[in-house]
């Protein structure tokens, strides 16, 4: 019941990152790689075929609000899809979602609250992995002006299911690893800022960030 991740989220198309993601898989020894969405910089939808193919190991992934439509069977071609779904990986349960709650930028995959709520439902169960782009309403959402801007719903989901992780992305500036009401939160910040994070799932969790 264990395994150890590299978690990368946010690339925007930058074509160095499986190169530099490659040195910290065989650093640490990493097992896969967690792909937390924004694979691509509104397009195309091929850039995260090629990308998960570079990476050269097991891929989990979701698409980011600014990953357009059909990226996701892009990263069915190459990898394991975590939208929408929950299943079992390395003895643990993992389910996910992608994109993001709506912004001002109105980028190709946003969803209302509403929706939100009613596609991760059926992916949720206590203890679980839970793999999004959005992050949680209050944490790891706060943008260079203060505001949060996560997602309300899923705030709610996770406040009744209690995961025993939660990996986001979408918001580059607030990276950080917590430990918040018994569930571990980490948003590794962007790869295309040279940033990512590490999961080591054994009998104690353990978050860690990265240089990339």
């Amino acid at each position: 019941m264990g395994g150890r991740y590299l978690v990368l989220s946010d690339v925007h198309r930058r074509e160095w990152v499986p190169a530099a993601a490659g040195e910290l898989i065989k650093e640490h020894s990493l097992d896969a790689v967690v792909l937390l969405g924004d694979i691509t910089h509104f397009g195309p939808p091929q850039f995260a075929e090629e990308f998960i193919r570079e990476l050269s190991v097991k891929c989990y992934a979701v698409p980011g609000n600014c990953d357009p439509l059909g990226t996701e069977a892009c990263i069915k071609s190459v990898g394991t899809s975590l939208h929408g779904v929950k299943m079992q990986i390395d003895g643990r349960t993992w389910g996910g979602l992608g994109g993001s709650n709506p912004s001002i930028f109105r980028t190709p995959f946003e969803m209302p609250e509403e929706e939100i709520a009613r596609r991760l439902e059926p992916v949720m169960e206590p203890g679980m992995i839970l793999v999004l782009h959005n992050p949680a309403y209050g944490t790891f959402d706060t943008t260079f002006s203060g505001k949060h801007v996560g997602s309300t719903a899923v705030a709610e989901v996770i406040e009744r299911c209690k995961p025993s992780v939660v990996l986001s992305g979408h918001i580059h500036e607030d990276r950080g690893v917590e430990l918040k009401d018994g569930v571990w939160y980490m948003n590794p910040g962007a790869a295309k800022d040279h940033y990512a994070g590490m999961m080591e799932l054994g009998d104690e969790v353990k978050l860690t960030l990265l240089d990339l």
